[in-house]
């Protein structure tokens, strides 16, 4: 898939340290990308839009959550 018109967005509550982030482009139609912001050149994950919204809607309520 051409990413080339991809706007590329990183969270807000990313420092700017360099640290591990990711970004995210959700300008493109059918798809949301993602990317290692590290690695702006490396491999995207392509997410229908509907996917995404689900896994932000599982990340917020904590369904992720690590138990340690």
């Amino acid at each position: 898939m051409d990413l080339s018109a991809a706007v590329w967005q990183k969270s807000s509550r990313s420092g700017s340290n360099g640290g591990q982030c990711v970004e995210v482009a959700a300008n493109l139609p059918g798809v949301v990308a993602v990317r290692d912001s590290k690695n702006p050149n490396g491999p995207k994950l392509l997410f229908a839009p509907a996917e995404w919204k689900s896994f932000i809607g599982g990340v917020k309520t904590g369904e992720f959550d690590t138990l340690t």
